[in-house]
């Protein structure tokens, strides 16, 4: 006769347990880069960072953080079955990845599809909405807000016409595609349009073209070491005309790559490249200073690139949408998931390293002027340009 209050007692018992396993879930981040393959230059800095975001901050309203990391080589199917793997295998509660363009999208596929919300770490054209609305976000700066700053560099300097070299891929087109955009406005005509492979050893065709319609200036669309390839090419062949860059060449291996090749470049790229440089004043500083402890706390080295620190950034808005998030929902279940694509758009004025953060379900980008500043390599060192 005892045997109803047994099995009560019995079943009140599992839903304490579980109830109090549930509210101590951790929040699982599925975390991927290009640690190996052609790209691994800019991926290894992208793993610092996330190494550095860590060290920074691993719990979020007494939720401790579970960081699932997959290296993908550099390939994008890697990337796309990575994805689903940390989706379905891991239960991730939220995607920060990878380097390159390519492999991103390919990851955006999946989380789009398995209903993840994503921060993308790479720049990368609008990607497909899922149901009800969109799934990514992406930290870096648009090419078209970069780039239009090259193109008003330019301008300044009094340049008229300007040959174009770039990858093959998504990222060339996006830097491309942001030189047209900007330069006709400026009264500044692109003679070339020259791509070249991120494995390839030469771009000697390609350089050749450029030199013989004898542009005021070179605009590059590379990115890591495979990104001095061009800059080689064309000062081994006598080109003495300026030589422009994007945010994606700022790197110690593209440096160490091109040598003198690459000295006087000039580049746009976020704050916090120059942050010693910038005045008290500027908000962005003291978060790339405490990044920079970071990273020199959990790699025991100083951060040199702008890479990691768009890793720390997707970090600094992952947690500020956690915290957000978590007063609707629990880690490891649809609603936290959902309540997190929520939270991710509706993200206001967060000071990160390389900008202020603020989302929209309108946009994939949420940074403005504050984003960029103009540098150029002298004797090894980025410089701000005044």
């Amino acid at each position: 006769m005892f045997r109803p209050k047994i099995r009560g007692f019995i079943a009140a018992a599992a839903m304490l347990a579980a109830s109090t396993s549930f509210a101590s879930a951790d929040i699982t981040v599925g975390f991927m880069t290009g640690y190996t393959g052609p790209g691994a230059s800019i991926g290894i800095p992208y793993g610092r960072g996330i190494a550095a975001a860590m060290a920074y901050l691993d719990t979020i309203g007494g939720q401790k953080i579970k960081l699932v990391q997959m290296d993908d080589g550099g390939d994008p199917s890697a990337a796309a079955r990575n994805t689903r793997k940390m989706i379905e295998e891991e239960k991730v509660d939220i995607l920060i990845g990878t380097s390159g363009a390519p492999g991103t999208l390919a990851m955006a596929a999946v989380a789009v599809e398995q209903k993840t919300p994503m921060i993308a770490i790479s720049p990368i054209p609008p990607v497909a909405t899922g149901d009800g609305g969109p799934w990514v976000v992406s930290i870096p700066q648009p090419p078209t807000l970069m780039v239009s700053a090259v193109v008003e560099q330019m301008k300044k300097n009094g340049v008229k016409t300007v040959g174009y070299i770039g990858f093959t891929d998504a990222w060339g087109d996006l830097v491309y595609d942001a030189l047209m955009k900007a330069a006709e406005p400026a009264g500044i005509k692109v003679l070339t349009n020259e791509r070249y492979a991120r494995a390839d050893t030469t771009v000697t065709a390609q350089t050749l073209k450029i030199i013989a319609a004898r542009p005021d200036a070179v605009m590059t669309g590379g990115a890591g070491t495979p990104g001095a390839l061009p800059f080689l090419a064309l000062k081994e062949r006598g080109y003495r005309g300026p030589i422009y860059g994007t945010h994606a060449l700022i790197n110690p291996d593209f440096i160490r790559v091109g040598g003198a090749a690459v000295e006087g470049v000039l580049a746009p790229t976020g704050p916090v490249i120059v942050a010693e440089q910038l005045p008290d004043s500027n908000p962005i500083k003291k978060i790339s200073m405490d990044f920079r402890a970071a990273h020199l706390k959990a790699n025991n080295m100083p951060a040199t690139d702008a890479f990691s620190a768009y890793s720390f950034d997707g970090w600094l808005v992952f947690a500020d949408a956690a915290k957000r998030a978590l007063a609707n929902a629990q880690p490891g279940t649809p609603e936290f998931r959902a309540a997190l694509r929520a939270a991710l758009f509706t993200t206001k004025d967060v000071v990160g390293t390389h900008g202020v953060y603020t989302y929209t379900p309108a946009g994939l980008y949420g940074l403005d002027e504050r984003a960029r500043v103009m540098v150029t390599l002298e004797k090894g060192q980025w410089k701000l340009m005044q």
